[in-house]
């Protein structure tokens, strides 16, 4: 198998509260929104995310169980500087999102960071690391 990710779907409880968040609240545009089911949105080259609605989640995994809780994750999404940290927290509260770190420098790494949840429990780490980048075509230098 090749060492790459293409599609990263979480199970969302309440579609709509997820739409009002990241659509209206912070101005993401859908690939593809499909109502009562699924919004995917491209998030880097070749990557979408996929937010899926939870009774729906579980028929697609098809065992008859519950799968849809989240936890033990964090989507991370790196900015430029920790002014740029505190803007997009801002924007994810006023977005209706949970601030459950306020920006502040990290214990691990040089981060500067902060974590936010979304309104179906999705934790997003808002970061700066001066140590790692981000280039333009998508390709990530650690340290």
């Amino acid at each position: 198998m090749d060492q790459s990710l293409h599609f990263v779907t979480v199970s969302t409880a309440d579609l709509d509260a997820a739409r009002a968040f990241y659509v209206a609240g912070l101005g993401w545009q859908p690939l593809l929104d499909v109502p009562g089911e699924i919004i995917f949105f491209q998030v880097a080259p070749g990557l979408v995310l996929g937010l899926f609605e939870s009774t729906k989640f579980n028929a697609d995994i098809a065992t008859g169980g519950d799968y849809s809780s989240v936890s033990g994750l964090t989507l991370s999404h790196n900015v430029d500087s920790p002014e740029a940290v505190r803007s997009v927290v801002d924007a994810m509260r006023r977005a209706g999102g949970s601030v459950l770190k306020v920006p502040q420098q990290g214990a691990f790494g040089g981060i500067y960071h902060a974590h936010v949840q979304d309104p179906n429990g999705v934790i997003w780490e808002i970061g700066h690391n001066p140590s790692w980048q981000v280039r333009d075509d998508g390709t990530v230098t650690l340290g």
